[in-house]
């Protein structure tokens, strides 16, 4: 709200900072209002025309709006002016954050950060990058835009257009992160695969057409039908093949397939309906040896060359085995580890060891599983990768 009502999203954040850190000190004490909400948006907008009125008195400020065209939004206005609270500006703000001064990764990541609530580690996993080489991402992208002179304002339908990789990328990553989480004790963050899958259903209702925005809608749908069945009575992670498949939804599962079914008969065909495809083919198995790996395989041969993501070649690596032997899966895998986004990442060990193991070789397989649980930051991995190390140690 603030970035769209002033302009300026840099000054914004800082403003929602400081009104976060006064509930934080003065809700314990004086107790929760009646609207948390509207609360913090109200506190927020007071202290943004704090900031506004001290920086309007800086040359650089005044340098820097004699640049841009005029616009009333950066005014301003008087603190005490009622504000709408009830608006959701969430799907705004994340076209406004994939600006067109940021290259698309530097965009993305922005974007996670300040919209979608994710950790700069978070974030830097999923890029597969250092932490501190992403946190430099970060600010560089707050002062390009700082610096760029152009408005932050609600795109045009061409702008959207160019910006709607971005924000499908980054509605993409917000939902990943929330299917498995990076760090803590739970597998899940359930508000944000809600978010995302929320989200990604108001942007497919913005563009219904967009084959891409359905695809990504199914393959959310898809993979969080099985939600239910993912963890044990004690949260413990149970993998695709163990799962209880009538806790799965059916009812999203039907869902997801008919918008994967539909976006790839308008075509073009692209990254998300691929991987939706995969989904939808795993969750219509009536059972693990059911699933049709050929064809498993075949789309991700496809999504490989489409978009040349070395997780993606993973997954391609471990379909490989379960088509035509774990050896021709691991040699699939060998061809990946001199790929430095891979290198030393948990999943490289992970599905190494889970081909060891299909090929009856217990020791590799616990070397991998042990190595694999000590690269991960989620408790639940840790426990799952551990406890495949001990049962197979037992058996020797």
């Amino acid at each position: 709200m603030l970035a769209r009502r002033f302009g300026d999203f840099a000054t914004a954040e800082d403003a929602v900072q400081e009104a976060l850190l006064d509930a934080a000190t003065q809700w314990p004490s004086e107790g929760l209002p009646d609207n948390p909400r509207g609360w913090l948006v109200q506190v927020a907008y007071r202290r943004m025309i704090e900031l506004v009125r001290a920086e309007t008195a800086r040359r650089e400020r005044e340098d820097r709006a004699a640049r841009r065209e005029p616009d009333r939004r950066g005014a301003a206005p008087a603190a005490d002016e009622s504000l709408a609270t009830d608006r959701d500006d969430t799907l705004v703000l994340l076209f406004l954050c994939c600006h067109p001064t940021l290259s698309t990764a530097s965009a993305i990541a922005l974007t996670l950060r300040a919209v979608g609530g994710l950790s700069t580690a978070e974030i830097a996993r999923a890029f597969l990058v250092p932490e501190a080489t992403m946190a430099q991402r970060i600010s560089r992208a707050k002062q390009r835009i700082r610096d760029s002179g152009v408005p932050f304002r609600l795109p045009d339908r061409r702008e959207r257009q160019e910006r709607l990789a971005a924000v499908l990328h980054v509605l993409y990553l917000i939902f990943t992160e929330g299917h498995t989480a990076t760090l803590g004790p739970d597998l899940r963050r359930v508000d944000l695969s809600e978010e995302a899958v929320r989200l990604t259903r108001a942007m497919h209702a913005l563009l219904p057409d967009d084959s891409e925005v359905a695809g990504l809608l199914a393959l959310m749908l898809l993979t969080d039908a099985r939600a239910a069945a993912r963890t044990g009575p004690s949260g413990e992670l149970i993998s695709l093949a163990d799962q209880d498949r009538s806790r799965w939804d059916a009812t999203a599962i039907a869902e997801g397939t008919a918008l994967v079914t539909g976006a790839m008969t308008r075509g073009p065909v692209g990254p998300y309906q691929l991987q939706a495809a995969i989904a939808a083919l795993h969750d219509e198995a009536p059972t693990a040896e059911a699933t049709d790996w050929p064809q498993i395989l075949a789309l991700y041969q496809v999504l490989e060359r489409l978009s040349g993501n070395p997780v993606v070649a993973l997954n391609r690596a471990v379909a490989t085995a379960m088509v035509e032997g774990p050896e021709a899966g691991l040699a699939a895998l060998a061809t990946l580890a001199a790929d430095p986004r891979l290198a030393g990442h948990h999943r490289l060990d992970a599905a190494r060891a889970h081909l060891y193991e299909m090929a009856g070789d217990r020791d590799r397989a616990v070397t991998h599983y042990r190595a694999a649980a000590g690269g991960t930051t989620s408790l639940p991995e840790q426990h799952y990768l551990r406890m495949r190390a001990a049962r197979l140690a037992m058996r020797e």
